[in-house]
């Protein structure tokens, strides 16, 4: 059941990601290819759409490959999890009401946004072990999203562009961003405890279980 239903999902993935790139440079072809695949790959939507589509692909085609184990830890499937359900939440209170997507770019919005973080999080509720979580482990998680902080003022310096409304330094000035930037360090905290949580209390139902 857990390798069929992420064989599913993850063509669901891969497709919203190619369907996204396609649209990206059929809708700019004033910008060089490579300047447009630099800017895909500066999402934080798109780098934790990747994530979750390996993190079904690897263990549904390959579970005993070195990715495939990688995939299936604990620690990695959490993180992915707090990565894409952040993406979900923050697009529908801070992006969705800015446009309105038609056609094939709202079938790829709502794959990416909506409906891949639904997959995910139910994939790791159903089929990820639980219990061998720590509190500390969501602080960790965290450092992928400094990096991604890091990388993201540092290109939009130099090209000018920004993926984000809330992080574009040229309109609001870098010190909103960075408050804009804590905030969600301390979204991406407050997520990230509650998938420790919900481990930990899993953990233990599963344990009363086996022990009765």
């Amino acid at each position: 059941m857990a390798r069929l239903y992420r064989a599913v999902f993850a063509c669901a993935g891969w497709f919203a990601l190619g369907l996204q790139y396609g649209l990206m440079l059929h809708g700019n072809p004033q910008i060089n290819a490579g300047e447009l695949t630099l800017n895909f790959f500066s999402y934080f939507t798109i780098l934790s759409n990747i994530l979750v589509a390996l993190a079904l692909t690897a263990p549904a085609a390959a579970p005993n490959s070195r990715i495939g184990r990688w995939t299936l830890s604990e620690g990695v499937r959490a993180a992915v999890a707090m990565f894409i359900v952040v993406v979900g939440v923050v697009y529908h209170f801070l992006l969705a009401g800015i446009w309105a997507p038609q056609g094939w770019a709202l079938v790829g919005n709502s794959l990416l946004h909506y409906v891949m973080p639904i997959a995910f999080v139910v994939d790791w509720l159903a089929f990820t072990p639980k219990g061998r979580l720590r509190w500390i482990d969501p602080v960790k998680w965290l450092i992928p999203v400094l990096i991604y902080g890091g990388w993201t003022l540092l290109h939009g310096g130099l090209s000018g562009w920004w993926p984000y409304w809330f992080v574009d330094a040229d309109t609001l000035g870098l010190g909103k961003v960075m408050v804009y930037f804590a905030g969600l360090l301390i979204f991406f905290l407050i997520v990230g405890l509650i998938v420790v949580a919900i481990d930990r209390s899993f953990g233990r139902r599963d344990r009363s279980r086996a022990s009765a």
